[in-house]
């Protein structure tokens, strides 16, 4: 009888399709995928200004004001 070997488990968020793909190829992937991904950022990015209009950049804006916000406080205490 052999014994079950325990697979390490996976991040929850390898679990979702598009975004777990991206998730492992930047981690386990070459360092040419973050650029990649940087040019697919992009590319949504202008894709959703020409649907929207300027609203589509300025939402984008709002949405990275928390992100940008923590990140300050994370460099004034030091981390």
């Amino acid at each position: 009888m052999t014994t079950p070997t325990d697979a390490p488990r996976l991040a929850w968020y390898y679990s979702i399709p598009v975004f777990g793909w991206i998730a492992r190829d930047l981690v386990h992937g070459t360092r040419d995928n973050i650029l990649y991904f940087l040019v697919i950022l992009v590319t949504l990015m202008v894709l959703a200004v020409k649907t929207w209009g300027l609203v589509a950049l300025g939402l984008t804006a709002l949405a990275t004001v928390p992100v940008i916000f923590a990140t300050l406080i994370l460099i004034t205490i030091g981390k």
